[in-house]
């Protein structure tokens, strides 16, 4: 059913996927709608007990324009009977094959729909996406909000994306800043050392590996030996023999090689294919190499911020150590006191050695109790 219905009867819907609105493409719409009106209904549902009549299901752009160009009634189409989650899926299918959404609002909407109990399969018949499209979109929301933004902004493109989607957050920090920095001269070259730091995460040291013996490092020697050998090899006979044919004419290789043409394109052919089977195989364990070399870093750097921090923790202990041992609180607060304590001291002594001098007092109480109260009820009365 169609109506026309006033833009403040039309509310917007909370759960829409698209978050995000440029706003020069907005300004646009907006220029076009005031010369040319709304060409397409925006498309709603009717909500009881709200606030708002009406709650749009499409065209939140369209409304939002409307609104700007000081439209007050505009056209819609009204889908009485149609549920959330129809409305939902509804406003996805309008949004989702559109340039201005955002992937990561793409995997959202999916991530809604699957938590209502869709299966990726289903997802995927009914937006015509296939399965692993889905899938890869999904994979995306393990991004920590940093590097999604990066992939929102296009820094970051799909496919290496979803790589470092399959890393912990400390290492999908690694992979997209090496990234946006540059520090990869192809895409694929990204995606190895994601796929590195991954192989990384998933072993218990930093190669995975035990001690090699001795028979196993001979072994490796003798296989780094030939290699390099082999490599030298090349350098020196193959390479020379493809810039020599490489420089000549069509016209003069076939001359020059004659029969042995079709054996050239033959053994050319293989060597190429084989050369690119390798140059994938060295581009992966490059990427793992680097992998290796920034897990060794970042452990070198966690062991630099442990003693750095050790070394803190005991330069801050030291003085709460010697504090106790340096009784110099006691010593200054008792000088005062025996000082003041002091003054009376002399005249006591004096007044209780003047009756000491007596010899026959001495040798006749000797060390008894009464010849010492003798003297101390003397001086009471000289006291009080």
């Amino acid at each position: 059913m169609f109506a026309n219905l006033k833009t403040s009867e039309i509310a917007p819907n909370p759960d829409q996927p698209r978050k995000f609105f440029d706003e020069a493409q907005q300004e646009e719409l907006t220029g076009s709608i005031k010369e040319n009106g709304l060409l397409q209904p925006v498309v709603v549902r009717p909500v009881e007990g709200a606030e708002v009549p009406y709650m749009l299901i499409a065209g939140e752009r369209r409304w939002r324009s409307c609104k700007a160009a000081g439209l007050e009634v505009i056209p819609a189409k009204v889908i009485e009977d149609a549920s959330e989650e129809k409305a939902y899926v509804l406003s996805i299918a309008e949004n989702v094959n559109r340039s201005d959404m955002t992937i990561m609002e793409e995997a959202g909407a999916y991530a809604d729909l699957k938590a209502a109990g869709w299966t990726p399969a289903k997802i995927a018949k009914q937006f015509g996406k296939t399965e692993t499209h889905i899938t890869w979109r999904l994979g995306l929301l393990t991004l920590r909000p940093e590097v999604a933004e990066m992939v929102d902004k296009g820094q970051i493109k799909n496919n290496l994306a979803w790589h470092i989607a399959q890393l912990s957050p400390a290492n999908q920090m690694v992979a997209a800043m090496r990234y946006v920095r540059g520090d990869f001269d192809t895409e694929a070259e990204a995606q190895h050392f994601a796929n590195g730091l991954k192989m990384m995460e998933q072993q218990t040291s930093l190669t995975g590996e035990q001690t090699p013996t001795a028979e196993e490092q001979e072994t490796r020697k003798q296989a780094k030996a030939k290699a390099k050998d082999s490599l030298g090899k090349a350098e020196d006979i193959l390479i020379p023999l493809f810039e020599e044919l490489g420089g000549k004419k069509p016209e003069d290789l076939a001359v020059i090689l004659g029969n042995d043409l079709d054996r050239y394109v033959r053994v050319v052919g293989k060597i190429y294919s084989q050369v690119q089977a390798v140059r994938n195989a060295l581009s992966k364990a490059q990427g793992v190499q680097r992998a290796m070399q920034a897990q060794f870093n970042k452990a070198a750097a966690e062991v630099q911020n442990e003693a750095a921090a050790a070394k803190k923790t005991e330069a801050a202990a030291k003085p709460d150590v010697a504090e106790p041992a340096k009784p110099v609180e006691p010593k200054t607060a008792a000088k005062p006191a025996s000082k003041t304590a002091a003054k009376p001291q002399p005249t006591a002594r004096k007044e209780a050695v003047k009756p000491a001098p007596k010899p026959e007092a001495r040798t006749a109480a000797g060390a008894k109790s009464p010849a010492r109260r003798t003297p101390a009820k003397k001086t009471e009365p000289a006291a009080k």
